[in-house]
């Protein structure tokens, strides 16, 4: 049961970021950039009492998931947007 609640967690965590890309589109990128450096935080960040339960360990990978999701397709799909004279 936990295994499948975690690749549900995962799976809404990762459309989650793919639906605010496509909805909103990637206009400030440095707001990305945080992102992954924020998920990056979370991810490499020793581990601590949170982390010793499941629920926890859910909000961790859910966090992580959707900042890098959200932070790494926003960078990919950025266009500067080039001023007409």
């Amino acid at each position: 049961m936990s295994s499948i609640l975690a690749l549900l967690l995962g799976l809404a965590a990762l459309l989650l970021g793919l639906y605010l890309i496509i909805r909103y589109r990637p206009l400030i990128w440095p707001l990305h950039v945080l992102a992954v450096a924020a998920a990056l935080a979370i991810g490499l960040a020793p581990g601590t009492a949170l982390l010793n339960s499941t629920a926890g360990t859910y909000v961790y990978g859910f966090t992580f998931t959707f900042l890098m999701t959200w932070g790494l397709g926003g960078l990919l799909l950025y266009r500067r947007r080039l001023k007409r004279a």
